[in-house]
């Protein structure tokens, strides 16, 4: 047989294999569609592209984990029924979102929580610190990018000090966000014996290059009694006062109460599934005190069991809204289902307001997400250009006492194909911080029209519309 037929049949055999893979495999019909004509259509290099980039090669098995998980650590199965209906009872209005956390969650809402906003990395920076400095028994970290420039090696000295005092410390970073920065923060901190471990890092043998399915999850927990998260990772980009070639605004949040028992949950399932290792920090108080009046749930998404469970919370969400949603996100690629949601809340005349970056980090994003704008636009949805620096805050706020907080973005990426946190927050104090932070931003904005839309030459609408394609992946 010539080389070329054998060439070709080789071919087609994998090509065929890859598209049954695709076919049989992925739960979304308009995903397994892009698959299989791409293993068709690129010879070779499409199957390559779908092992690399199509595969779900995640298992968490959940539920076992959770079972193997401390019992410190662990959400009972019923909380006192009692309090959870005095909460629901002061969430009436509520009802059917709540009903909705509970169930694709399965984790109860808990009150007495304190919330504190810490704006880009000049407030958030200084009080995480401070935790660590004053950690006196365990330290949980979990970050996507961990830079080692000079806020990053702030925290590495920080991380150092405590554990040469003897506090028990635990690091996960995500393997490819730890690829931002020279040196390696994991080399740097494994160096001074500090405990870290890498989240699915790209390697050779075993074969394992997958850039998707990351953990974009934030989370840093001290001793039990204090928490950030959010979506700031560790970096100098955040310390927006300074000038800089690479800057990012944020909001991160300081978290006190009995919600920190459910961030802990998360570290230790992500842990676990990094290293094996069942862990709980020592010394961890299983009956949080209340420490302020925000009643809250974590809600964690991924690839996994947890699948399209933000999605649904955030539909159920905007379903309830009355008067207003603002959400502010620097990528803005809603999938269809939370697409119709918004623009029917829209178009029953709830006032709807999109706050993004003038200017995107990832260009072919932003210029995706203009191709949807003007439909949108048309059915009464508000949208706004922040100035720079570029706005990384991930904010989602419903009428006066409702709000999603944590490192999701509203694309593809965040809600199909990374592991992402949540806290839901019912609170009015909460969410009149938040609206406070979204009217001086809507200030210093400039509001998107479709004339401006309009004035886009043929040649940027054909670019904008191509990268729109690609915009399950980007």
């Amino acid at each position: 047989m010539p080389w070329e037929a054998f060439a070709l049949t080789g071919w087609l055999l994998v090509a065929i294999a890859a598209g049954l893979h695709a076919l049989l495999k992925l739960p979304d019909p308009r995903a397994a569609w892009g698959w299989i004509a791409v293993t068709l259509l690129f010879p070779f290099a499409g199957p390559v592209l779908y092992v690399l980039f199509g595969i779900n090669r995640v298992q968490t098995r959940a539920r076992q984990i959770v079972q193997a998980l401390p019992e410190a650590l662990r959400s009972p199965d019923h909380e006192d029924a009692r309090e959870q209906t005095a909460l629901r009872d002061r969430l009436n209005l509520r009802l059917p979102l709540v009903h909705t956390g509970d169930t694709v969650t399965g984790s109860p809402l808990l009150s007495g929580n304190g919330i504190r906003p810490l704006s880009n990395g000049e407030q958030a920076f200084p009080p995480m610190l401070a935790a660590i400095d004053a950690a006196e028994h365990s330290i949980a970290l979990a970050t996507y990018i961990f830079e080692t420039n000079r806020a990053g090696r702030d925290f590495i000295a920080a991380l150092e000090r405590a554990h040469e005092r003897g506090v028990e410390i635990r690091i996960l970073v995500d393997g490819i966000g730890e690829l931002y920065s020279l040196p390696r923060a994991v080399r740097l901190l494994r160096r001074r014996g500090i405990r870290c471990a890498r989240f699915h890092p790209p390697q050779l043998l075993p074969p394992s290059l997958h850039v998707n399915l990351r953990n974009h999850r934030k989370v840093l927990l001290v001793d039990g009694r204090i928490g950030f998260t959010g979506g700031m990772n560790i970096g100098s980009r955040y310390l927006v006062e300074q000038p800089q070639s690479t800057q990012a605004a944020d909001t991160h949040f300081e978290m006190t109460g009995p919600i920190l028992s459910q961030l802990a949950t998360v570290f230790s399932a992500d842990w676990y599934l990094a290293t094996g290792e069942t862990w709980a920090p020592t010394c961890w108080d299983t009956d949080q005190p209340a420490q302020g009046e925000s009643i809250c749930r974590v809600i964690t998404d991924g690839p996994n069991e947890d699948l399209d469970h933000l999605r649904l919370v955030m539909q159920a969400a905007i379903g309830s809204a009355r008067e207003r949603i603002r959400i502010m996100t620097p990528y803005f690629l809603p999938p269809p289902e939370l697409e119709a949601t918004l623009t029917g809340a829209a178009l029953r005349g709830v006032q709807v307001d999109v706050l993004l970056p003038a200017k995107n980090d990832v260009r072919a994003v932003h210029y995706a997400s203009r191709h949807k704008l003007a439909r949108m636009m048309e059915s009464g949805l508000n949208i706004w250009y922040q100035p720079p620096p570029f706005r990384h805050n991930k904010l989602f706020v419903i009428d006066d006492d409702y709000a999603l907080i944590g490192s999701a973005n509203l694309d593809a990426r965040s809600l199909r194909l990374n592991f992402e946190l949540a806290v839901e927050v019912y609170d009015e104090a909460f969410a009149a911080s938040l609206h406070t932070l979204f009217n001086r931003s809507i200030d210093d904005s400039q509001r998107l029209t479709r004339e401006t839309l309009n004035q886009r030459g043929a040649l940027e609408r054909v670019r904008d519309a191509a990268c729109w394609l690609f915009s399950p992946y980007l």
